[in-house]
C-alpha cells in the first residue's frame, strides 16, 4: 500500500488556562492569537479553547490550546509517581541569553534543571517545558 499524504499541520496542549497560554505563546512567539473561545456551560471560567499561529506566509504549526477539567501540571524532569510532560516545544534562536530574558519577561521560568550547554528549559505558565536552543 502507498503512502497517502499525510501533514502535521498543529499541537494541541491541555491546560487549565487556554486563553492565557494562548496570549503567553502568541507574546513569545511575535504570532497571532486566531481563536479565543470562552467556556462551555458547566466549566471553570478559565475554560474554551484557544489558538495562536504563525503569521501569513511563515511556516510553522498551529498551536491549540485545550480545556482540560483534571490538568494537572507536569513536573520537569520526570519524577517517579508524578505527572510527566508526555510531549514540548523546541525553539530554535539566535541568542539564547536574549531569548531567555524575553521568554521570562512574557510569563515563563527557568526550569531548575538545565541539561545542555546549548539549549534552556522553560516552563510556560501551565507549567509545561519548552526549549530554547541554539
Amino acid at each position: 500500500m502507498a503512502r497517502p499524504f499525510l501533514r502535521v499541520t498543529s499541537v494541541t496542549i491541555g491546560t487549565d488556562r487556554p486563553s492565557e497560554l494562548a496570549h503567553f505563546y502568541s507574546e513569545l512567539l511575535g504570532w497571532p492569537v486566531s481563536a479565543d473561545e470562552p467556556p462551555v456551560p458547566g466549566d471553570p471560567v478559565r475554560g474554551g479553547w484557544a489558538q495562536t499561529r504563525p503569521p501569513d506566509g511563515e511556516p510553522g504549526p498551529t498551536l491549540n490550546f485545550e480545556h482540560e477539567r483534571y490538568f494537572v501540571a507536569p513536573v520537569w524532569p520526570a519524577q517517579e509517581g508524578h505527572q510527566t510532560a508526555s510531549q514540548h516545544l523546541d525553539v530554535w534562536v539566535e541568542d539564547l541569553e536574549a531569548a531567555v530574558a524575553w521568554a521570562v519577561s512574557r510569563g515563563a521560568r527557568l526550569a531548575g534543571v538545565q541539561p545542555q550547554e546549548d539549549v534552556r528549559v522553560m516552563l510556560d505558565p501551565s507549567g509545561h517545558p519548552f526549549c530554547l536552543f541554539l
